[in-house]
């Protein structure tokens, strides 16, 4: 298994959805290390676990910039197949972030 601590492997104040808005956006976050680590757990054949918990919590806009990115570059089923979601401070945010990735973006 590949694993992401968003708290420790990138912030625990992540930030909106672009580079313009500020630090640690959901485009950051894809770019540096959800896109990285989905292809390295994709070649290896294991799931990507992420760890959602130990923020001060999610921009819906960060998580839409992350997730849905992921769900368009590859199939959403397939990404939502091989992703383990961890959120015990928030489980609304598992429901979110699959929304997310079945997102068809422009």
């Amino acid at each position: 298994m590949v694993e992401i601590n968003i708290c420790d492997d990138f912030t625990d104040t992540p930030g909106a959805r672009t580079y313009d808005d500020g630090e640690f956006s959901g485009q950051e976050f894809y770019d540096k290390i959800l896109l990285p680590k989905y292809e390295e757990a994709l070649k290896k054949k294991v799931k990507l676990q992420i760890d959602l918990d130990g923020t001060y919590g999610y921009a819906s806009s960060f998580l839409n910039e992350a997730f849905s990115r992921l769900g368009n570059k590859y199939k959403p089923n397939e990404v939502w197949d091989n992703l383990i979601l961890i959120s015990n401070e928030v489980p609304k945010y598992i429901d979110k972030i699959k929304e997310y990735i079945y997102e068809k973006r422009k």
